[in-house]
């Protein structure tokens, strides 16, 4: 041995002579930094014990990657990376071999899938619901593999199970099969009904034959509006070519001398057209679905004389005082919030004042005996029970693009006397026009803020942020981003995002402003809905992604976001900044300072509701939910109708054309469904489409599990994401009993599994210290006490974690 060699390379040839151990030249220079560590000071060897745990620390990683390249070739997609890093982390025989490798990963693996379920067919189901979410499907060999597997971890020793098994996937792919092949079939025929109607249509040129009048009766019945139009085909130089239903200008002959007559009314008398088999026209449909004059649609909002009076200001302006004391003060009354946070919010403001109150939103009910106010959220808004007050929050909802509708309906629709109406000045030419359309008298009230906001004069770097900051990302994956930078330097972290639910949300608030967090990361889901002491907002990007394209934040979003800072009664005042290298000072300054960006379409959002749709489908004699919708989008609106805009109703449509193949819903249902949240980048709709399919088959649909739900501090970003998404299949599911409570009637098991998944999801964002969140992101510059090295670096997500982030889509 030569005695110039280091004590570990001495400790090293030793251990290989005792153990009889032969590390590969590749391992030799990790195993030599680990004996290293491993000596006590001023040796030169270690116990062939310690130098063997040496080298299963080199070895693991090589193990973890045989274990992962042979589960992937057997197509195990159900082996997860944390299956295999708890399988190689139980190895303590550098000698294993592949075969001992394997038995540990099925060891580990059967513990798993025990804790998924109490059944084996309900472990199939869990782990079949997450391959889904995740986008994987297994065929029928895999399925096979899954059943052997999962018998295994219960014991079962026979094949019945797998068979079971197999066959009961076999009914549902099969099934599936003939909901998709009768839903293409459906979807033809209800495309081929309206092209063979377009076909049908004549031009201008073919008017004057058909009605036996000249062409200047049939222009001047025209401009009348007496001739209906069935199609306008806007042309490049603006002008518009018109196209007739020659079915509908015959039934008009009759009505044609007393035209002439100037006897006859402004439009043609459609109630008069014969029901039967006949081709509807889009001018009846249009008719029949009325958006066109959707304030009339809301008969007992009409029927009460209503004043409206609008209050705006920017956040921490105390719009919602002066609204809830006359809430408050009235007999009954109707508080009508865009989250189910928030109305949780109303509904204990009201029962502080001492007024008792109910709660009703999408998955929600609480029913107080007596009470006659009722909190929801805006898409809850009763529209046949008249209150004496009612307030609406955040108006400027209005010109959104996915919930923009639920606002107007609710301003227009809500059944109350005084209706208060409170939003940023934004709203203020929107709600106006709505008024006016309503011809309800309106007053407005402009409120100030009541604590100054300024904009920073520097940006601030991650090291100088301070209690009560809180920095604003725009994704989820930033937002856990810097929240492992900020625990890496020993911070105490709060975060919120649009994923985490209502109540993870409110107890992530709660440690922030009772000081358990020094710092909030959060989306600009803090916009509504949060009560939070906010000294200083912090903008990490300028910049967001808002579904379509990335972009500059807008001036409504920096004084929305931004005016969460220097809450009244708590800070003098609140100030608004962005984080080094993220953007400029002087472009917060000069948005905080700018006035309400101008509104460019003031035609309000509508879309239609049950009513309607029934009613256009008594109309066309169709019980295709398909093809009422997409009636309703070719006919209702014209683009250039003067009054209203059709809200964007893609998801609506596409669930509808899903469920074209599932029998046994009648319409309403359907529209039910097409309401339902789900989330389609998750598969929302295919598992929407198979829950249906089983309510129509009259069998119950059992509530979403939690899944395997780890120790928190061992959870990483994967099994966060997992619980989330679990959480979002149960928001749809409670949302659904709630509708149709036979076809899913255990709902108290969704509420524990519910609690359970927001509990733990709180546990794992309350850790303060999680090793592998802190090595992707610690900074060799500035590591703090929370930054160590991991005791086993070789299970470093790093490659991981960067490819996922890669991968997924920003969310709010």
């Amino acid at each position: 041995m030569d005695a110039a060699s280091s004590p570990a390379a001495r400790a090293l040839e030793h251990g290989i002579a005792e153990t009889g151990l032969t590390p590969t030249p590749r391992e030799m220079a990790r195993l030599e930094k680990l004996v290293a560590r491993a000596l006590p000071p001023g040796a030169d060897q270690i116990s062939p014990s310690e130098f063997e745990r040496c080298v299963c620390d080199v070895r693991r990683k090589d193990w973890a990657s045989q274990l992962m390249n042979g589960a992937r070739r057997a197509g195990e997609q159900w082996i997860g990376k944390p299956d295999i890093l708890e399988a190689v982390t139980r190895m303590h025989d550098p000698r294993a071999t592949p075969e001992q490798l394997r038995t540990l990963l099925d060891d580990v693996l059967a513990e798993r899938l025990r804790d998924l379920g109490d059944t084996p067919r309900t472990v199939l189901e869990a782990v079949q619901a997450d391959l889904t979410d995740a986008g994987q499907f297994l065929s029928g060999g895999q399925i096979d593999r899954l059943a052997q597997t999962i018998a295994h971890a219960f014991g079962i020793g026979d094949v019945a199970f797998e068979a079971e098994m197999l066959a009961a996937e076999r009914a549902r792919r099969e099934e599936d099969a003939r909901i998709e092949a009768r839903a293409d079939a459906r979807r033809r025929r209800e495309n081929d009904r309206l092209r063979a109607w377009e076909e049908s249509l004549v031009t201008f040129e073919d008017v004057p034959g058909i009605l036996h009048c000249s062409p200047r009766e049939a222009l001047r019945w025209i401009a009348e509006n007496r001739l209906p139009v069935a199609r306008r085909t806007p042309q490049p130089d603006g002008t518009e070519i018109f196209a007739f239903d020659p079915a509908e200008l015959r039934r008009l002959r009759p009505q044609l001398p007393d035209w002439r007559r100037g006897t006859g009314t402004g439009k043609p008398d459609l109630d008069r057209i014969p029901a039967g088999n006949r081709k509807v026209g889009n001018a009846v449909i249009a008719r029949v679905a009325a958006l066109d004059r959707y304030a009339a649609h809301f008969k007992t909002a009409r029927a009460l004389k209503r004043r409206i009076t609008l209050v705006t200001g920017p956040t921490n302006s105390g719009k919602s005082y002066t609204a809830l004391n006359a809430l408050a003060g009235a007999e009954s009354g109707l508080a009508l919030a865009p989250l189910r946070l928030l109305a949780h919010e109303f509904r204990e403001a009201l029962l502080s004042r001492g007024v008792p109150a109910s709660l009703a939103t999408g998955e929600e009910r609480i029913v107080m005996s007596g009470a006659r106010h009722l909190a929801a959220t805006v898409e809850m808004c009763p529209f046949h029970n008249p209150v004496d007050v009612a307030l609406i929050d955040e108006a400027q909802m209005l010109a959104d693009p996915d919930r923009g509708a639920a606002w107007t309906a609710a301003i227009m629709g809500a059944p109350a006397r005084h209706l208060y109406i409170l939003g940023a000045p934004d709203c203020i030419p929107l709600v106006r026009r709505i008024a006016e359309l309503c011809d309800d008298p309106l007053d407005e009230i402009t409120l100030e803020r009541k604590s100054p906001l300024r904009a920073a004069t520097a940006p601030v770097r991650l090291n100088e942020l301070a209690p009560g900051d809180a920095v604003i990302a725009f994704s989820r994956r930033e937002v856990l981003d810097l929240r492992a930078e900020l625990l890496a330097r020993s911070r105490r972290v709060a975060v919120v995002y649009g994923a985490l639910s209502p109540e993870v949300r409110r107890a992530e608030a709660a440690r922030f402003n009772d000081g358990d967090a020094e710092i909030l990361v959060a989306t600009d889901a803090i916009g509504m809905g949060l009560n939070l002491t906010i000294k200083r907002v912090v903008f990490s990007s300028l910049r967001k992604f808002d579904g379509k394209q990335t972009r500059e934040l807008t001036t409504q979003e920096i004084k929305q976001i931004g005016g969460r800072a220097g809450r009244y009664g708590k800070h003098e005042d609140g100030i608004v900044a962005v984080l080094s290298e993220a953007g400029s000072p002087t472009y917060i300054r000069q948005k905080l300072a700018a006035p309400p960006e101008p509104i460019v379409e003031l035609r309000p959002l509508v879309q239609p509701d049950a009513d309607i749709v029934r009613a256009v489908a008594e109309e066309i004699e169709s019980d295709s939910l398909y093809g009422v919708l997409a009636r309703i989008k070719r006919a209702v609106l014209r683009t250039d109708d003067p009054n209203y805009r059709l809200a964007d109703m893609d998801q609506a449509f596409e669930i509808a054309s899903a469920l074209e193949g599932v029998e046994g819903l009648d319409l309403t249902q359907r529209w039910t469904y097409a309401m339902c949240p789900v989330d389609e980048r998750d598969n929302g709709i295919i598992r929407l489409t198979r829950w249906a399919a089983d309510h129509a088959a009259g069998r119950a649909v059992p509530p979403p599990g939690t899944g395997r739900l780890p120790q928190p501090v061992q959870a990483g970003r994967e099994e966060l994401e997992r619980a989330e998404k679990r959480h979002k299949r149960l928001v749809a599911w409670r949302w659904l009993s709630l509708r149709f409570p036979e076809a899913y009637p255990d709902r108290e098991m969704a509420e524990d599994n519910t609690v359970a998944l927001n509990d733990w999801i709180e546990a794992v964002l309350r850790q303060q210290s999680r090793v592998r969140e802190n090595q992707r992101h610690e900074r060799p510059k500035s590591r703090g006490r929370g930054a160590q090295a991991p005791k086993k670096p070789v299970f470093s997500t790093e490659k991981s974690s960067k490819d996922k982030g890669k991968r997924r889509r920003p969310s709010r």
